[in-house]
């Protein structure tokens, strides 16, 4: 096992800039989860971590040693990709062992090796039989087995949850964070699912156009965003921005009262879940446009202050499209942001 440490990459393909000087440091045994919409350069990242990918500048070291230059074979890596990648014409045991065989080890560490990862996976009753034979989430098990019995210093996971379906995406990220913390294996793992990052990962890096935006662990990601950027990426449904104009350290936007960081002209975030409904001459007003049952939650979609706003409330509730509400965001949960730079101003930025 090995940490990561990404030095200041930097990545152009002709006149674009893919990576603008990105600095990750991921611990020995972590898992890190980079988190970004597509084009953001997630991907890239992974690959020149890899070795797939050349850096236009920057290092990356993986257990303290340069491997920028090195081929991918000699950087102690295994990569899970998007695409299930298995041998047809092997058996599950030969896929693998397929690893094992290439780095020319005995024949009984391949044995024991691949029946210790097949035991992690889960696998074990298929070692016999064909890719053909098995489901889509049986054969993604192969792939991670694969990696994993290589034993390797690192682990890049790029999307490989993304081919399954709902319920049995659900099934292999339980499985997958378990697995992976047996192992003991430091992860890079790319996703564009922040359901995926916040389940999975210690940490997450939320990236944009090429940067990471915010490094830290999920919990502080979803509740104290660094950018209105952020915390519109991650939670579902992202989190709320009303404009909110301060003076003398003190706002009020219909019968609420707030008491914000700073003066000027802000934007107040909350989430959905962390507002309490009250008359609306208690609070800020909100006209319901949609209401929509989702089973564990009613989704109320409507405005406050001239903003699009959504809020979570019980399933029960009696709330109907037409409705005016009042708002009550829970003090210890809001966040808050410049309206000119959309960075934070509790010191995330």
């Amino acid at each position: 096992m090995a940490g990561i440490q990404i030095e200041r990459v930097g990545k152009r393909f002709g006149g674009a800039l893919a990576l603008d000087s990105v600095s990750l440091d991921v611990a020995d045994g972590e898992f890190v989860a980079l988190l970004g919409p597509s084009g953001c350069g997630k991907t890239t990242l992974l690959r020149i971590v890899a070795g797939l990918e050349t850096r236009s500048s920057g290092a990356v070291r993986i257990g303290g040693r340069d491997v920028s230059d090195l081929r991918p074979a000699d950087r102690g890596l295994a990569m899970v990709f998007q695409n299930y990648a298995v041998f047809p014409h092997m058996t599950v045991f030969d896929n693998v062992a397929f690893g094992l065989r290439m780095q020319k080890k005995p024949r009984e560490d391949i044995e024991r090796k691949v029946r210790r990862a097949a035991a992690l996976l889960q696998i074990e009753p298929y070692l016999d039989r064909y890719p053909a034979k098995l489901s889509g989430g049986q054969r993604q098990r192969v792939a991670v087995a694969r990696a994993l019995a290589v034993e390797p210093a690192v682990l890049l996971m790029d999307e490989p949850l993304s081919n399954l379906d709902a319920l049995l995406r659900l099934e292999m990220r339980a499985e997958l964070k378990s697995v992976l913390r047996e192992a003991k294996t430091t992860t890079l793992y790319v996703t564009h699912d922040q359901t995926e990052a916040m389940g999975l990962a210690d940490r997450i890096a939320v990236m944009q156009q090429g940067r990471i935006v915010q490094a830290d662990a999920p919990t502080t990601v979803y509740s104290r965003p660094a950018s209105t950027f952020v915390g519109g990426f991650v939670g579902s449904p992202p989190m709320n921005f009303v404009k909110v104009t301060a003076s003398g350290r003190s706002a009020r936007l219909d019968a609420l009262d707030l008491r914000p960081p700073a003066d000027g002209d802000l934007l107040l975030g909350f989430r959905g879940e962390d507002v309490q409904l009250v008359p609306p001459d208690e609070g800020m007003t909100f006209v319901v446009k949609v209401a929509e049952p989702m089973g564990s939650h009613l989704l109320l979609t409507g405005s406050a202050a001239g903003c699009p706003v959504r809020v979570v409330a019980p399933p029960t509730a009696s709330v109907h499209a037409g409705d005016r509400l009042g708002l009550r965001p829970d003090p210890d949960r809001i966040a808050w942001m410049s309206q000119d730079s959309g960075l934070a101003l509790d010191g995330h930025a």
